[in-house]
C-alpha cells in the first residue's frame, strides 16, 4: 500500500495554499497549481520568515558577503523546516492509514510481517500501518454453501463427483449440498488455501465413505437422511482434526437415483416391486375383509345350534317331567285326571278354531255365528288387494268344524265308563 497517492497529494494542496499562499490570488481550486510552483512559493514564504527573524531588520553597515550568507543560511533552514513539516504530515497520514471498520458479524484477522497477530471485534480499529502489520477481514455469521455433484441445478451434474460405488457394488448418482459457517476465523485464514475447495473435497470424502459403507436399497430408499447425519458428523470430525475453523450446520439430500444408462431398467424393476406389493396389499385387504366375515357366520351358526340344542333337550326334559308329574297325578285319581286332561286338550283345541254350534236335539236350525271372533280376526289380518280375500277369510272361518252338544256329552260320558272299567 503506497503511503500519499496522487489523489491524497492533490487533496493537501489546497491546504498548503491556504497556510502558505494565503492572499497571492493565484490558486483556483478547480484547477490546482503544479508541485515545483507551490514548493517554490513555500520556500520563498520560509525564507523571508526566517530572514525577519535572524537579522531583526536591514542593516547598511554589512556588506554583500555577508547578506549572501545569511541568505543562504535562511534558505537551507526554511528548507530543513519545510521538509520536517513534510515528513510529519507524512507520518501523520501514514499512521491514519492504520484506522478501519468491522461491520457486525465480521471480524479482522491482523498480522504483523506475515505473521498472525489478534483478531478484532466489530468497530473502528486500529492496526500499525502497512507493510508493518494489515488486516483481512473474515464474514463468520454467513452461512455459506457448498454443491457436490452438481453447480445451481441439477440438471448441470457432475458426473466425476455424483457417482458412488455402495457396499453392494452397485453405482449411484448422489446431488448433495454443504451449509457451513466459521468459528474461528484465523485457522480460516492461515490452515486452509483454497477454502471453498477444501470442503468440497472433504465433504466428497465424507459422503463417499458413508455410501461405501451400505447397500443400494438402503441409500436409495429409506436410509436417505440417516446417510446426511452421518456425513454431517464425519465431516466435522475431519474439519476439528484438521483445526479449519468450520462448523458444518447442515448437509442436504438433493438426489439420490441410479446412473442414467440403467434408469429404466431400475424404473422397470420399481415398478415390478410397486405392483407386487399392491397386489399383495389388495390379497391381504380381501382376506381381512372374508376371514373375519366367515368367522362371524361360523360362530352364529354355533350359537344357533347350541340354542337349538339347549332347546329341545329342555322341551324334552319338561315334558318328560310333566308326564311324570301326570302319571302320578293319573295313579292318584285315573277318572278326574282323565276328564281333567279331556277338558284342558278341548279347551285348546277349540280356543284355536272357530266353532259353530247348532241345537240338532230340540230341532231347532238356529244357527250361532261368532261375530266377535271374526270381527277380531278380520282386524288382525293385513288388508289385501283382492277383493275376493275376505269372502275366502269368511267362508274358511264358515267351514270350521262344527261340534254338536249332543257329540260332546257323548263322548263324555263314554271316556267316563272307560275309566270305569
Amino acid at each position: 500500500m503506497a503511503l500519499f497517492s496522487l489523489d491524497r497529494l492533490r487533496k493537501l494542496l489546497p491546504m498548503f495554499h491556504d497556510l502558505f499562499g494565503r492572499g497571492s490570488g493565484d490558486y483556483n481550486h478547480n484547477d490546482p497549481p503544479e508541485i515545483d510552483k507551490l514548493w517554490r512559493k513555500f520556500n520563498e514564504r520560509l525564507n523571508r520568515l526566517f530572514k525577519r527573524k535572524g537579522t531583526g531588520g536591514d542593516d547598511p553597515d554589512n556588506d554583500s558577503g555577508d547578506n549572501n550568507y545569511d541568505d543562504e543560511a535562511s534558505k537551507r533552514k526554511g528548507l530543513r523546516f519545510g521538509l520536517i513539516m513534510l515528513v510529519s504530515l507524512a507520518f501523520f497520514f501514514w499512521m491514519v492509514t492504520g484506522f478501519f471498520i468491522v461491520q457486525e458479524g465480521e471480524t479482522a484477522v491482523v498480522m504483523t510481517f506475515g505473521k498472525y497477530s489478534h483478531m478484532t471485534s466489530s468497530g473502528v480499529n486500529w492496526r500499525y500501518p502497512s507493510p508493518i502489520q494489515r488486516h483481512e477481514i473474515v464474514n463468520v455469521s454467513q452461512v455459506r454453501t457448498v454443491e457436490v455433484g452438481y453447480r445451481s441445478s441439477l440438471k448441470n451434474k457432475q458426473p466425476q463427483e455424483a457417482l458412488m460405488l455402495t457396499n453392494d457394488e452397485n453405482i449411484v448418482d448422489i446431488q448433495f449440498a454443504v451449509q457451513y459457517r466459521l468459528k474461528n476465523a484465523a485457522d480460516w485464514v492461515f490452515n486452509i488455501r483454497d477454502q471453498e475447495g477444501t470442503v468440497r473435497q472433504v465433504a466428497e470424502a465424507s459422503i463417499r465413505e458413508i455410501v461405501g459403507k451400505n447397500k443400494m436399497d438402503f441409500v436409495l430408499y429409506e436410509g436417505r437422511d440417516q446417510i446426511a447425519v452421518d456425513t454431517q458428523a464425519l465431516m466435522q470430525e475431519i474439519f476439528d482434526q484438521y483445526q479449519l475453523g468450520v462448523q458444518i450446520t447442515s448437509v442436504t439430500m438433493q438426489g439420490v437415483q441410479p446412473p442414467e444408462q440403467v434408469q429404466a431398467a431400475f424404473d422397470d424393476a420399481v415398478k415390478a416391486g410397486q405392483d407386487r406389493e399392491r397386489q399383495k396389499n389388495e390379497g391381504e385387504a380381501y382376506a381381512n375383509a372374508v376371514i373375519p366375515k366367515a368367522r362371524g357366520t361360523a360362530a352364529r351358526l354355533v350359537q344357533e345350534a347350541e340354542g337349538y340344542h339347549d332347546q329341545v333337550i329342555a322341551n324334552a326334559e319338561g315334558n318328560a317331567d310333566r308326564f311324570n308329574m301326570i302319571v302320578a297325578e293319573y295313579q292318584k285319581a285315573p277318572v278326574v285326571t282323565r276328564d281333567r286332561m279331556y277338558l284342558e286338550t278341548m279347551q285348546e283345541i277349540f280356543s284355536n278354531t272357530t266353532k259353530l254350534m247348532m241345537d240338532a236335539k230340540n230341532g231347532n236350525n238356529l244357527l250361532y255365528l261368532p261375530f266377535d271372533k271374526l270381527i277380531s280376526q278380520t282386524a288382525v289380518q293385513p288388508t289385501s288387494s283382492d277383493e275376493n280375500a275376505p269372502s275366502a277369510s269368511s267362508a274358511s272361518q264358515v267351514q270350521a268344524p262344527v261340534q254338536t252338544e249332543g257329540d260332546h256329552s257323548g263322548r263324555a260320558r263314554e271316556s267316563r265308563d272307560r275309566g270305569g272299567r
